[in-house]
């Protein structure tokens, strides 16, 4: 049945078995559809780098996965293929009547129209579960930020994104900017592949990349709460080109005193910029914030 008010063809159509960029144009063609520049689709039409996507997220046989972006639904047939069940989430009404059609026969396959952004992720899918994901580029930090938060979060998130983002989340201490030091805290990145612009119908403007992490069970660094630590680092990365010690009074409202005792008691230097800092020092900072806080109550108390 073909919901949300989309029009169904007049026949069925045969699966589309055959992933070449041809094959995506005749399907898209036969249901009178195309991208949508406001959606940011860009659909993935390489069977090999369709293939190295699933690869890359190396799924167990019990195994769910959690798809965003669903598009037209090439990749969807290669995940339902080695995972156990697939819940593929598509925006787009059109898309869905196209899913819905084409994927049918597929028994471990749930088609949800939808926005990511809004819906209750640990709700739709059962644990464990992995994400793949083929990201409009701009809600990559928005999906990456509520994912990464999921109680439970995904084992593995295995991300098509663009190609500069990419480079940025896995940079090191020294290149580091907010968005890395948010997904390094939940889980390891690296780069699988670069993908380029032609593989996509239409083609970006830019290249894109495979993107892989692998979630931690506990944070990498200890700190009293991940709400403090990044209450710290928001604070610390709140004027990328000025020195710590006038990010963090200005961001965390402290007097320039209190500041310089936070920075010593975390062992780093009042010169030092944001970006310059690794997970280990920002969690210093976060603990000696932490201290400096309970003596203030304690002295209260006094």
């Amino acid at each position: 049945m073909i919901e949300d008010g989309a029009t169904q063809p007049e026949a069925p159509l045969p699966s589309q078995l055959d992933t070449t960029e041809e094959s995506l144009g005749a399907l898209l063609r036969r249901y009178g559809l195309h991208a949508r520049k406001a959606l940011g689709q860009h659909f993935l039409s390489d069977p090999r780098l369709l293939d190295k996507i699933v690869a890359a997220a190396e799924l167990p046989p019990e195994a769910n996965v959690l798809e965003v972006g669903a598009g037209p639904g090439l990749l969807t047939r290669r995940l339902a293929a080695v995972a156990r069940r697939v819940v593929a989430i598509e925006l787009d009404d059109r898309l869905v009547a196209l899913l819905r059609h084409e994927l049918a026969h597929l028994p471990n396959v749930t088609i949800v129209h939808g926005d990511i952004l809004r819906l209750d992720v640990p709700a739709l899918i059962d644990a464990p579960y992995a994400v793949v994901a083929n990201l409009p580029y701009y809600i990559t930090s928005a999906v990456l930020r509520q994912l990464l938060q999921c109680a439970p979060p995904p084992f593995r998130l295995v991300l098509t994104v663009q190609r500069e983002v990419a480079q940025r989340i896995v940079a090191p201490p020294g290149q580091l900017s907010l968005l890395a030091v948010s997904v390094q805290f939940y889980g390891r990145p690296r780069i699988v592949t670069r993908i380029p612009a032609g593989a996509f119908v239409p083609p970006p403007q830019v290249d894109s990349a495979v993107l892989r992490i692998d979630t931690y069970e506990r944070p990498p660094v200890d700190v009293p709460s991940p709400q403090d630590f990044f209450r710290v680092v928001r604070a610390g990365f709140g004027q990328r080109r000025k020195q710590l010690h006038n990010t963090l009074s200005a961001g965390l409202g402290l007097s320039a005193e209190q500041v310089s005792a936070l920075l010593s008691a975390a062992g780093i230097a009042p010169a030092r910029r944001a970006e310059t800092l690794s997970l280990a020092e920002w969690a210093a900072l976060t603990r000696a914030l932490a201290e400096l806080h309970s003596c203030k109550v304690a002295r209260v108390g006094d």
